[in-house]
């Protein structure tokens, strides 16, 4: 498999998603007046989005609305009838099958203990969900409405009184407290980051729960963070340990129930006919499916050779090979399985070989940027991929944040105070892109010789065929992978390494071993994927900043401090437009690549599907930021009968 995906936030509940010309220090000021003439009544009334109504509070204006967006106007009025890229008819029924790697240990994909079956947290309801035609916005589910200040200091959330958890319960706003608290005190270590600017949450009634954000944070994103956090039963868990790995099913009020779990082999969740959301507009024409089973797998040939017998029936293809020369099997000829490509509108490709900057040995930049001359990519693609794919160089790849040439206008504003903090060449050098090699070999003889200069200058001196240090340490690497499909990339990677004299050694482990190595950080460099938000946040900082580099299980698992960076990722909590934000990330993005944190490798704009031809989607085409397989798809009785007469499965 040749892509290694992981969420760029905590693993979220269904819903949850996933500066211009001012000078910064002109902006703070502007908020601080904006504040104190809030204080004071002086003033303007800010617009209020459609359908969107005013009211006061202790002097304030409070804005209540069924959703809530980081910039712009919501899409969908308050009497939205469905979502516009759904089929609001579509049938229920059917059974969805995919597949997964390795195994699995635990139903509960919020703690640091245990490696979580596929598709856990679809237990779980959260007060509020996002779309998938939308970058930034969500719509009430547990809760109707929500209201917040101009300032977004805090948020209260108005839920809905027939929301009920599987056994019948009511959920409350207990429930939401008890959630909040549990995952700061036993979830992951990275929720104590990702939910710091959260100062209290409180129940003020029954079905009415506020938030309180810490003062002097920045909040544009604070009540849809809070918004997407999933809803635990505080009764429930009363009596159990919430951070131990389990594989009793939990209770949740999402829409699907655990039916089957078992380790290593499959875990299968059914539709509730009795989920209490599901005649609500937001939710109308999703979750069609009666039953949603994850076949697990050792080996992805064996995964695929599964397919192809008809062990499941949907397949998102990562690997070239298999995708040039492997779809070439009786079911597909029949037409009983269907084969296509599909366009993918997410920011793609933040895949790569990410450093252990723990590691002494890539305290120098010159030795990481040594080890990424090293990876000739266009061979790869040529000889490996089937030309299948195009190089990756920035972290939001295949989206208009990306930066591009050298830094100007409003974002050479936002470098400028950190220059010193910062290397001479983003400013003076277009924004680091790897150098092509040429595709006819696999060892580029000038990445070579630069390659050895660098390690020379860094006091890597070339001693036999081993470089060694002053002490006479031999530079030595491991790469860490649980993948047998990434051996035929790895390998070569490996060889070009050691004509260079590094010492580099392949260790592939079972997946299990590498969760456990990874959560310990137990490597020197690893393969990563990340999806990232076209509107990033606060996930910002489980990623690149410091605070998360020694977190166990951190999302920032290269381990990166740096107080630039740190810097940059309070420019973008703190955009106050769509364009502010986007030149931030375009000023994180340009410092990220010129640190040489990661190798990168390559991505596709397009998701690589084949499904028995038994599933559908809606006629007006995909949504840009989701496939949707099991979202928003169904199943097709009638054509699964016809293949099922024809001996297809």
């Amino acid at each position: 498999m040749e892509q290694h995906t992981v969420a760029t936030s905590p693993e979220p509940a269904a819903g949850m998603p996933p500066p211009a010309a001012a000078p910064r220090r002109a902006r703070r000021l502007r908020r601080v007046l904006l504040a104190a003439a809030m204080v004071f009544g002086l003033a303007p009334a800010l617009p209020v989005a459609a359908g969107d109504d005013a009211a006061a509070a202790d002097g304030q204006e409070v804005i209540v609305s069924h959703g809530i967006s980081s910039y712009e106007d919501l899409k969908y009025p308050p009497d939205f009838p469905h979502l516009d890229y759904v089929n609001p008819d579509a049938p229920k029924g059917g059974e969805f099958s995919t597949w997964a790697f390795g195994t699995f240990d635990s139903l509960n994909p919020y703690i640091l203990r245990g490696t979580a079956a596929s598709l856990a947290s679809i237990f779980y309801d959260s007060l509020m969900t996002g779309t998938a035609d939308e970058p930034d916005s969500m719509y009430g589910l547990v809760a109707e409405t929500i209201e917040y200040p101009p300032d977004r200091s805090w948020a209260i959330f108005n839920m809905r009184e027939e929301a009920r958890f599987a056994d019948g319960t009511p959920v409350t706003a207990e429930d939401v407290v008890f959630s909040f608290n549990v995952l700061l005190e036993k979830g992951q270590p990275s929720y104590r980051v990702f939910l710091e600017d959260i100062e209290k949450v409180e129940a003020l009634d029954t079905h009415r729960v506020k938030f309180t954000f810490r003062e002097g944070v920045e909040t544009r994103g604070l009540p849809l963070t809070a918004a997407g956090l999933p809803i635990f039963s505080k009764a429930y868990w009363e009596g159990r340990d919430f951070a131990q790995s389990t594989l009793e099913p939990p209770l949740g009020s999402g829409p699907y129930r655990l039916v089957r779990a078992d380790p290593g082999r499959v875990v299968i969740y059914e539709r509730r006919d009795d989920y209490w959301a599901k005649d609500l507009p937001i939710m109308r024409g999703r979750n069609n499916y009666d039953r949603i089973r994850v076949e697990y797998f050792a080996d992805y040939t064996a995964a695929f050779e599964a397919f192809k017998g008809g062990a499941y029936h949907f397949r998102t293809e990562f690997s070239s090979l298999e995708w040039a020369t492997g779809y070439d099997f009786p079911a597909l000829h029949k037409g009983w399985v269907v084969k296509e490509s599909l366009p993918d509108g997410r920011p793609n490709g933040t895949q790569g070989f990410f450093f252990n900057l723990r590691r002494p040995v890539f305290e120098d930049i010159r030795v990481r940027q040594a080890l990424g001359l090293m990876f000739n990519f266009e061979w790869a693609n040529e000889t490996l991929f089937y030309g299948l794919y195009e190089r990756t160089d920035s972290f939001w790849e295949n989206s208009h944040l990306q930066a591009e040439g050298l830094p100007e206008g409003a974002e050479l504003a936002l470098l400028e105070p950190l220059r010193d903090q910062l290397r001479p060449e983003v400013f003076t050098e277009p924004a680091f892109t790897p150098p092509e090699s040429p595709a006819s070999r696999a060892l580029d003889r000038r990445a070579l010789r630069e390659a050895a200069r660098l390690l020379d200058e860094a006091g890597w001196e070339l001693q036999g065929n081993i470089r060694r240090n002053a002490e006479g340490q031999p530079l030595r690497v491991e790469i860490l992978n649980d993948s047998p499909s990434f051996d035929r990339i790895i390998n070569p990677y490996i060889e070009n390494l050691r004509r260079l004299g590094v010492d580099a050694v392949y260790v592939r482990v079972d997946s299990a071993q590498a969760t456990e190595r990874e959560k310990s950080f137990d490597f020197d460099i690893i393969t990563r994927r990340y999806v990232m938000s076209l509107t990033p946040g606060s996930e910002l900082r489980s990623m690149f900043g410091s605070r998360a580099a020694e977190i166990p299980d951190a999302l920032n698992i290269m381990g990166l401090a740096d107080p630039a960076v740190d810097a940059l990722i309070r420019e973008v909590e703190a955009a106050d437009t769509r364009e502010e934000l986007e030149t931030a990330v375009r000023a994180l993005d340009r410092v990220l690549r010129s640190l040489h944190v990661w190798i990168p490798q390559w991505y596709n704009p397009n998701h690589n599907i084949a499904y028995l031809d038994v599933y559908r989607r809606p006629e007006q085409g995909l949504p840009p930021y989701a496939m949707g397989e099991v979202d928003f798809w169904w199943y097709d009785a009638e054509r699964a009968a016809e293949l099922r007469a024809a001996g297809a499965f």
